[in-house]
Order: structure tokens, then C-alpha cells, then sequence
């Protein structure tokens, strides 16, 4: 029950920030403002140096079954290209898997756990042999290699397939994602690379807040 909980929230907050540093602290400091602006689901990549750390410091201050929306957030994994690096950082405590491509034993891995997991696609074969090995989300990457009309024709052969579009979703296109189906989208360096350049995290929150507005809107 817990990770068909997951997913329905998942799919209910609908904006998932993808978030790479330099350091597991400035991670976490991207993360705080990101939640603070209304993203209550964060993937924390393996790209980042001692990047489990971020994810245990995030796990401890946040719980995807917190009443209290300050302290509610639901903290996964990206970037896992092996089963080892998934089972690592669910031990670490991520609620979810990630990853840039599909990988049949990583995925067999969290369905033994009972964890989430959404392996990158880019081709209908992928996305056929995903669903066949019990996948909840495919995450279709990277995003800005399709327009949003590629939802709609995964959707002809394979209306069952859940999409989650990453790379390329911007302030401007998060909408067309959206209305054409899109179950969540994924944020990464749009949301946090003015931050980054100015050290001013605190811009992250900001993006976060005009991100959730605009899903909002799209859901209207």
C-alpha cells in the first residue's frame, strides 16, 4: 500500500525538482527552498559527490506522511544506473528511484522493495518493456528532444503508460506537458541555475512557487 501511496502522491503534487551540486550541503539548501516554495517531491541525483548524505539529512527532516506541510516532502533518488546505487540510497532512505535509462534489474530491485522507480525511455520499445517489468512512471527523457505532442502518440499504442516528461520543461512549455497528458514533470537546472550563479538560494523558492502556480493552472 505504502508505494501505491507514493505514486498517487507523486502524481498528485505533479512537479518533482531534480536537483545536482557540488556538495551534498548545497543540495540540501536547494531542497529546504524548493520545499519552502511549495515542490514537495525532490530528487536528489547520484551526480552529486556524497550525495546519499543529502539524502539522509533530507529523509530526517522531511516525512512523505507529515501532517504538517512544512515538514512534508516526499525525497527520492535520480541518476541510479544500477541496482547497488538504488538499494544504497533507499537504505539511505529515498522513496523513490530514478533513473536516465531503463535498467531491468534496477527495476526488479525496487519492485522487491516495494519502492517506486521511473527509468528514462525515449523509444516505445522502452516504454512496452517498462510497463512489462512493472512500471509505475516512465520517465520520458530527455524532454527536450520531443514536443508535447509525443504524449499523445505514446498514448495511441500504449494509453495505459503513466509519463513523467525531464529536461527541457521550462515556465513556458510546463502547461502544454501537462494538458497533453503528462502524469508529473521533472525540473532540474531552470529551477535552480540563477540561484547557483548568485548563491542566492532563496531564488529557488521563488521558481518553486511560479512552477506550482503554473501547474496549478494547467489543472484548472
Amino acid at each position: 500500500m505504502k508505494k501505491i501511496k507514493l505514486i498517487q502522491q507523486i502524481s498528485s503534487e505533479g512537479v518533482v525538482a531534480v536537483l545536482r551540486g557540488d556538495t551534498p550541503e548545497e543540495v540540501v539548501e536547494m531542497a529546504d527552498q524548493a520545499i519552502a516554495g511549495g515542490i514537495k517531491v525532490i530528487e536528489v541525483t547520484m551526480t552529486v559527490p556524497f550525495a546519499l548524505r543529502a539524502i539522509e539529512e533530507l529523509a530526517k527532516r522531511y516525512s512523505s506522511t507529515a501532517q504538517d506541510a512544512a515538514k512534508y516532502a516526499i525525497i527520492g533518488v535520480g541518476t541510479a544506473l544500477d541496482p547497488e546505487t538504488a538499494r544504497a540510497a533507499i537504505l539511505s532512505g529515498a522513496e523513490f528511484v530514478v533513473g536516465p535509462s531503463l535498467n531491468p534489474k534496477t527495476v526488479e530491485l525496487c519492485n522487491r522493495y516495494r519502492v517506486p522507480v521511473m527509468p528514462g525511455c525515449m523509444t516505445i520499445q522502452e516504454i512496452q518493456t517498462s510497463l512489462e517489468l512493472g512500471v509505475d512512471i516512465v520517465k520520458l527523457f530527455p524532454g527536450n528532444l520531443y514536443s508535447p505532442a509525443m504524449i499523445k502518440a505514446i498514448k495511441g499504442p500504449l494509453p495505459q503508460a503513466n509519463i513523467m516528461p525531464t529536461g527541457g520543461v521550462s515556465l513556458s512549455n510546463l502547461g502544454e506537458w501537462i494538458q497533453a497528458g503528462a502524469v508529473a514533470v521533472g525540473i532540474g537546472s531552470d529551477l535552480t541555475s540563477e540561484a547557483v550563479k548568485t548563491r542566492n538560494y532563496s531564488l529557488v523558492a521563488d521558481k518553486a512557487a511560479q512552477y506550482i502556480e503554473a501547474y496549478k493552472a494547467a489543472k484548472k
